[in-house]
């Protein structure tokens, strides 16, 4: 007796491996600004040990001259997640980038309103087909 198929099972988040939704984390800074100074100190002394703590996401860092610093996340469902960083010191922008590590990517607005559920009745009365034109027999 032999299987025709053979058993895969499917893969869950959470069952078996975990994946991070968080799949790439941008970097912009400019090299003179100010606002950028604390960008610059966070990417010399606390990013590698990130990037070796965190292999799975994709790390890019990239000057952005006169401008300020921004760091943006790019998730498994293609929604970015980007935060203004100026005039942020390195162990805020830490807090910022575990932030962006750890979401989701999913908005967290509401998408559907729920319907108005009135207590008061109608000053028109309930709706019928039979009101709008007279009824023929």
């Amino acid at each position: 007796m032999t299987l025709t198929k053979t058993l895969i099972p499917k893969a869950k988040n959470g069952v078996g491996a975990f994946v991070f939704s968080c799949r790439k984390i941008e970097f912009n800074y400019c090299e003179r600004s100010g606002s950028s100074y604390g960008m610059i100190k966070y990417l010399q002394n606390h990013l590698i040990p990130f990037a070796k703590i965190n292999p799975q996401i994709e790390i890019v860092v990239t000057p952005r001259p006169s401008k300020h610093p921004i760091v943006t996340g790019t998730y498994m469902n293609l929604k970015q997640k980007q935060i203004c960083v100026k005039n942020k010191n390195p162990d805020e922008i830490a807090e910022i980038v575990q932030l962006i590590r750890d979401n989701t990517g999913v908005s967290t607005k509401k998408r559907f309103k729920k319907p108005v559920i009135s207590t008061t009745k109608s000053i028109r009365g309930i709706w019928s087909p039979f009101h709008t034109r007279p009824h023929l027999i």
